[in-house]
């Protein structure tokens, strides 16, 4: 129990509204906005409209305002409205004055609102609305409004008394301007939502506070200030709460009435007829009469259309007990597996059985298929070994691919711990041990699990030892690549989160103890190769801290960028007997394993022009090449990391296809929450270059002049404009990216246009009404204009990449699907429509041909849209007025 009142604070303190008797009170702050004088056409017509109170506004008194106030429930007052006293004004309208009206909280409905009118005199009986608002009462969770309110007053017009409101004072989020959104994190941060940094919020909240006053002198809407009184119980802030009177009593029917009742006591009861059908349709007696059954053309029609179906959308029983009558039959389509699987009740272990046992039997599944088998739905071990046997089948390249997901998927298996390791490996005091040394306490994560993979038996290879986390680690241990990016994105997973949040303990755990067990295998294994990848992850997890610790060096330092540069420059130059960054051992960069570092070139480094000013460093390669990254500090990469691997997959199953699109997806690797690394492309972003060379063909006529060639440009280089803008284009459509201007949208020096900066995905833009797809005039202008050849061709080439990846829609589903509970902030917002919003833009549901009519369409609306020319014109208008 708490014993002080610091301790009572801390609690959720609240009161029933239908225990409190004290009348409503609100206080009227002041009015801020500009009221429109009549139109001389309105006061030819009515002369006494001259003396009207805004009409006769002098520079030093501002016309008196009558307010009133009133509590309404579907437009129908509850009391007499009640009127603020009057004020005389002079530079501002400022009532400041607190209204008691005339009804206590325990008569006022959950639905009632608060009704604010403001009214100007257009003579005797005569007043004129000058605006309205309404606010509800109680909010959605039913808690009463407390402290201070800005109200969107609606000019001309009186408030609307109902709770959807045609005058809303709160505006949607939508609709809030900058100011807005600001005073709704402020309300987050004074409620302990947000972490506390001192220095950082004073400048915060007098940047606030700068923005709101900018914003209400260039606005041209009117807002009201009110404030809902604190409510406070023995010097303890206390909430009050809806509830009806009695609320909590049970209503008994009466025994006898007027309309005659019967209970039903087999209401929520399984139906037995159908449970008797089900029975009987999966028993082993109709198995052996349904192995020679075939269907006949109508059923193979329907069966063929089911597995036409898209990997999210669920069967119905028809469906289900459809497949399963013709499952002997569907054993030969190695497609049909994935429909089948959905058809048992895996909990049913004598039906569970009998689906094993025709799996194994059956055409086995692709491994791009089988990654839907480790999702949540999925968790009967013998189904996930499998899936795990047909991913053994993938190459160590696909799965690279596929690896980050599969990461993910580790969530859903169950896994044994192992409490103590079995080799002294962990007692070196690094930071890396001391985040992954794990007590003596640690617990299964869930219970009832199959898999007693240890240190001992983790690159075994027998049948019994086929856990995900086993195979992850055996096909790790053996190719380095492998190796580099499972022991990062298992890293990520372990770290702790800033501002105090925690993660999933158990899941936290099992992440520690898959590394652990990784580690320890890699070490303790006989062969010396593997010995050596071990070390080597070492030497890159050392090297990190090393770079982090290096730019915190120069975040800290005070001054301007050039200062800031120097003093990065000046610490890679350092050198110490334990370490210098010009030259140390060999080491496989973290972002590129194949790439092995030996040294940093410090005059070559420097800072970008960004808040952050990620560090631009180049380093010496084993070969005496030069490789340039570029480090993050203060970011969170993972969502970039995700669309730079979808991108490179969906570049590979084009290239598969035999459609090269002259794709760059550059490399993304995030090693912390807060750090993270990206490869550096030599590229200019495409509002530089209309500044500085004045059109895209300009630009590229200055790199790759050719007088024979088209529009003086080669056509080899024209070629690579046309295919590249295809490309992503379609790749950006179908991932839903926002935010896309001109400043990030980068063209190489032969051609090659690509895309940077993921920050909205799935739909999310900042932007209002923002096109499907990035397709400026700028960029058509490039083409030579929408009547040419290769503007055609791009439209060609955006028709074949669209209708190629829909045949691997369901490999892209599946990889969506296993990162819903990824931390991912465009995932996190609505994890669970994630893949419903990626299976939309591809459009399964139509055929080819009017597939490609629905893409050419997306491009005529995307090429012909005028709100993102103006968002474009305000963009550049920002950054020219931030430098």
């Amino acid at each position: 129990m708490p014993n002080s009142k610091e301790d009572m604070s801390n609690f959720f303190h609240y009161v029933h509204s239908c225990d409190v008797t004290a009348n409503l009170s609100v206080k009227i702050g002041s009015l801020e906005g500009h009221i429109n004088k009549s139109s001389y056409e309105q006061i030819i017509a009515d002369p006494i409209l001259r003396f009207a109170g805004r009409n006769s506004e002098t520079r030093h008194q501002l016309p008196t305002l009558l307010l009133e106030a009133v509590v309404m429930v579907d437009n129908q007052e509850l009391h007499i409205p009640v009127r603020a006293p009057y004020k005389h004004f002079n530079t501002r309208w400022a009532w400041n004055q607190w209204l008691c009206l005339p009804i206590q909280f325990c008569d006022i409905p959950k639905d009632a609102v608060l009704c604010l009118n403001i009214f100007d005199c257009n003579g005797p009986n005569d007043r004129y609305p000058i605006g309205g608002t309404t606010i509800s009462i109680f909010t959605k969770d039913g808690l009463f409004r407390q402290g201070m309110l800005d109200l969107q007053v609606w000019e001309g017009r009186t408030s609307d008394g109902r709770i959807n409101s045609d005058t809303p004072g709160k505006l949607r989020d939508k609709e809030k301007e900058q100011s807005h959104r600001l005073v709704k994190l402020s309300k987050k941060y004074h409620n302990g939502k947000l972490p506390a940094v001192d220095w950082l919020d004073r400048l915060s909240f007098a940047e606030i506070e700068r923005i709101n006053q900018k914003d209400k002198t260039n606005s041209a809407k009117m807002f009201l200030y009110v404030e809902f009184p604190q409510i406070m119980d023995m010097d303890i802030p206390t909430n009050i709460v809806y509830f009806e009177a009695n609320g909590e009593t049970v209503v008994e029917l009466p025994e006898i009435n007027d309309l005659v009742t019967f209970p039903d006591p087999e209401i929520g009861v399984d139906n037995l007829v159908e449970k008797k059908h089900y029975k009987l349709a999966r028993s082993h007696r109709t198995g052996l009469m349904e192995r020679e059954l075939k269907p006949n053309p109508e059923t193979r029609n329907r069966l063929t259309a089911i597995l036409s179906y898209p990997t999210t959308q669920p069967l119905t029983r028809e469906e289900q007990d459809l497949i399963w009558r013709f499952r002997y039959h569907l054993a030969a389509n190695q497609k049909a597996l994935a429909k089948f699987v959905k058809c048992v009740n895996w909990a049913a272990e004598a039906e569970a059985t009998q689906a094993m046992e025709l799996i194994n039997k059956w055409a086995p599944m692709d491994p791009e298929d089988a990654l839907e088998l480790f999702g949540p739905n999925f968790t009967y071990q013998p189904l996930r070994k499998y899936a795990v046997q047909r991913l053994s089948q993938a190459s160590d390249g696909d799965l690279q691919f596929y690896l980050l997901q599969l990461v993910q998927a580790l969530k859903y298996e169950n896994i044994s711990l192992s409490s103590t390791p079995t080799t002294d490996s962990y007692s070196d005091p690094t930071e890396e041990d001391r985040l992954l040394d794990s007590s003596e306490e640690d617990t299964p994560p869930v219970a009832q699990s199959v898999e007693q993979s240890t240190i001992a038996n983790v690159l075994d290879t027998s049948e019994e030892n086929t856990s995900l986390a086993s195979f992850l680690i055996r096909r790790a241990a053996y190719n380095s690549n492998l190796a580099n990016y499972l022991y990062w994105y298992l890293y990520i997973e372990v770290e702790d989160l800033d501002g105090g949040m925690k993660k999933d303990e158990s899941v936290q755990k099992m992440y520690r103890w898959v590394i652990k067990q990784f580690l320890s295998a890699l070490e303790t294994s006989p062969d010396l190769e593997l010995k050596e990848r071990r070390a080597f992850l070492d030497r890159q997890h050392g090297f990190m801290d090393k770079i982090v610790n290096l730019l915190k060096a120069v975040a800290r330092e005070s001054g301007s960028r050039v200062k800031k540069i120097d003093k990065l420059q000046a610490l890679l130059q350092e050198s110490s007997e334990i370490f210098s960054f010009k030259i140390f051992e060999a080491i496989p960069f973290p972002l590129d394993p194949s790439v092995k570092i030996v040294g940093v070139v410090a005059d070559q480094s420097t800072l970008f022009k960004s808040s952050l000013m990620p560090a631009k460093i180049t380093f010496l390669t084993e070969g005496g090449h030069k490789y340039v990254a570029i480090f993050k500090l203060g970011d969170d990469l993972r969502q970039d990391q995700l669309v730079l691997q979808m991108i490179t997959l969906m570049d590979q199953l084009l290239r598969r296809e035999n459609l090269d699109l002259r794709l760059s997806p550059y490399r993304v690797l995030a090693t912390s929450s807060k750090f993270g690394m990206v490869e550096f492309v030599d590229a200019t972003g495409i509002a530089d270059i209309l500044r500085n060379e004045g059109t895209i063909l300009d630009f590229l006529r200055k790199y790759n002049g050719q007088e024979s060639g088209p529009y003086g440009v080669s056509a080899e280089c024209m070629d690579n404009y046309a295919k590249s803008c295809a490309g992503y284009c379609v790749i950006t459509y179908l991932l839903g990216v926002g935010d896309r201007h001109l400043d990030n949208l980068m063209l190489t020096r032969n051609g090659k246009l690509l895309h940077i900066d993921f920050g909205y995905i799935l739909g999310s833009d900042p932007k209002p009404m923002p096109p499907p797809m990035k397709l400026s005039k700028e960029m058509i202008e490039g083409f030579g204009g929408d009547d040419t050849e290769y503007y055609q061709q791009f439209r060609r080439e955006c028709y074949t990449a669209f209708l190629y990846l829909r045949r691997h829609a369901n490999l892209i589903l599946n990889l969506f699907g296993l990162m819903v509970d990824a931390s991912v902030p465009d995932i996190a917002l609505e994890p669970d429509k994630t893949v419903r919003k990626v299976q939309d833009k591809f459009r399964l549901d139509l055929n080819e041909e009017e597939a490609v009519q629905f893409i050419s369409d997306i491009i005529d609306v995307s090429a012909k849209s005028l709100m993102p020319i103006m968002m474009e014109r305000l963009h550049y208008l920002a950054q020219y007025m931030r430098k």
